[in-house]
């Protein structure tokens, strides 16, 4: 059997108010079992991003938790249910005066048509890329995360896990532990090697201080192997130096304006397919669609009769 999770202020809350369903608003038990797996999942994936106390927890922290079910491949229907569990909870930890307002009160929830990935356009890369600049250690490796995110297509997931020894900087390659434990090859361009190079002579050892390696490529402020949600204030709070608007930053949005790229700059579905580690040419489609938005915008912009 697995070990019982630690009784966090969280999951006491939850216990009291799975029973606040079931004994004062009367659900049934099946329903009361799906909230509490929708919700224990939730703190499961908080306290992976160390957020044990409610008062940590945030409107963005829950958007990024509802896309993360997205990342993991959750239908829909099933994200539906995890942002209602998510605003009833909530809500009632509001109600009980545990907390000043409800974080998920606004969270949109996922629609019915395929959402297409916010793209930044090339001139916003170079802005948020620019928002790097600097000696500072932790200048030096947001520069190379950055660089490296965008210049392979990498996740969120497979950006944090890239290894020391997964990197050839010197035939420019990149190994990557994909989804389903699958491996591939990517190509490592040559702005991104250089960034990652100078990172590595000058700043790692800096940020693990003398530390246990944890043998990951970019470190956290700590020298510990840096967390996705880490990754994802490091973005956001670089593209606000950026001028960019925060709310269209996700962990994957560089991801995305990668792909986007290629396909505008002429490079085969098949190829992008490849380098994204997409099983299916299916899931690959939808950047067509973000492609062909791309070039309406632009029709409609320097067409005499857009």
């Amino acid at each position: 059997m697995s070990p019982e999770p630690p009784r966090t202020d969280l999951r006491i809350q939850l216990e009291q108010y799975l029973l606040h369903l079931s004994l004062e608003r009367r659900l049934s038990r099946r329903t009361v079992d799906a909230y509490g797996s929708d919700l224990a999942h939730h703190l499961d994936m908080l306290e992976e991003w160390d957020i044990v106390s409610r008062d940590h927890v945030t409107p963005d922290i829950l958007r990024e938790y509802l896309a993360r079910l997205h990342d993991l491949g959750r239908a829909p229907r099933s994200r539906m249910r995890a942002r209602a569990s998510l605003r009833g909870f909530y809500a009632f930890l509001l109600h009980e005066k545990l907390l000043p307002s409800n974080p998920a009160a606004d969270l949109e929830g996922p629609r019915a048509s395929r959402d297409l990935p916010h793209v930044l356009a090339p001139e916003e890369i170079d802005r948020l890329l620019a928002a790097t600049e600097g000696d500072e250690p932790r200048d030096l490796r947001d520069r190379a995360m950055l660089e490296l995110a965008y210049g392979s297509g990498l996740r969120a997931s497979e950006l944090i896990s890239v290894g020391i020894e997964d990197l050839d900087l010197r035939e420019l390659w990149l190994r990557v532990h994909g989804k389903g434990s699958k491996e591939r090859m990517l190509p490592v361009g040559r702005q991104a090697a250089q960034a990652v190079r100078r990172y590595l002579s000058e700043a790692r050892r800096t940020l693990l201080g003398g530390r246990p390696d944890p043998g990951t490529l970019f470190l956290n402020g700590r020298g510990g192997r840096l967390s996705r949600m880490g990754y994802w204030r490091i973005l956001r709070k670089r593209a606000r130096s950026a001028a960019l608007r925060t709310g269209d930053i996700h962990p994957h949005t560089l991801r995305h304006s990668f792909a986007t790229h290629l396909l505008h700059g002429g490079a085969s579905l098949r190829v992008v397919q490849e380098l994204l580690g997409h099983s299916n040419l299916r899931t690959t489609e939808i950047y067509t669609a973000v492609d062909r938005s791309y070039l309406h915008r632009v029709h409609r912009e320097f067409h005499p009769r857009g």
